[in-house]
């Protein structure tokens, strides 16, 4: 099963998002998760994820939308995550690639995401930026699991993060020629702990780098992902679709 684990199909990144999820599922894939980033884009993937049996929703408060949240907020992403659409807190997790002035505050906010996951019984979907020592504290300390998004870390740093029970998120980066680090995690990690995803509309793979992204996109990751592995398209599509399916419960 073809499964984008991490886009962004809102109404704030597309003229029409549900063009967006046609062409999508018109390209093969099966199961999309739509992010939220804050309540607004939570209460919109969520209502996307309603529409589409394809279409599930991820709720959370990311890094880049710490400043005035407010604990009406937080309840807001308790309250919706209980709806059966939703399969994972997410994107939650931290930056410090933009600023550091506020990692309190951020680790405030990924530290409400991870007690609602944890309460919930929900796995995580987790941005990294520049802060792996917090974020592998924090998930440590709250024994969730989940997806690690957009991986750009070692290999070393890739198997701590197996070790908490975590799948690799590996995209359109992975087709880049200059992506040598993330290729060679690819290559020697197993393929039972790498999930697919777009980042959509960010990141679209060669050869189309530089235009906005859809899941449609999926094919080229996975293409990359077997000719650095020597297996088929098939293989990959099928082991991936099988762990995301397994995190998700989808």
């Amino acid at each position: 099963m073809l499964i984008d684990s991490h886009c962004h199909l809102l109404s704030s990144e597309y003229n029409n998002v549900n063009e967006e999820i046609k062409r999508a599922i018109s390209g093969g894939v099966e199961r999309i998760i739509i992010n939220g980033i804050d309540v607004k884009s939570s209460i919109e993937a969520v209502e996307l994820s309603k529409k589409y049996n394809e279409v599930y929703a991820a709720v959370g408060i990311g890094p880049e939308n710490v400043y005035g949240i407010t604990e009406s907020d937080i309840k807001m992403i308790e309250d919706i995550s209980l709806n059966e659409k939703v399969v994972a807190i997410g994107e939650i997790g931290l930056d410090y690639y933009w600023t550091k002035e506020n990692k309190d505050m951020q680790i405030h906010i990924l530290k409400s995401m991870l007690k609602i996951a944890k309460k919930r019984n929900l796995p995580v979907i987790v941005h990294n930026r520049e802060a792996t020592a917090d974020i592998y504290n924090c998930l440590k300390e709250y024994n969730v699991t989940g997806i690690m998004h957009c991986f750009s870390g070692s290999l070393e740093t890739a198997n701590e993060f197996i070790k908490l029970g975590f799948l690799i998120g590996i995209g359109g980066v992975v087709t880049f020629k200059n992506a040598k680090k993330i290729k060679d995690v690819v290559k020697n990690i197993p393929l039972s702990v790498i999930s697919l995803e777009t980042d959509s509309p960010y990141l679209t793979p060669e050869p189309y780098r530089g235009k906005k992204n859809n899941p449609d996109k999926l094919g080229f990751i996975v293409s990359e992902i077997a000719k650095l592995k020597g297996i088929t398209s098939t293989d990959v599509i099928r082991q991936t679709g099988a762990n995301v399916r397994a995190k998700f419960d989808l």
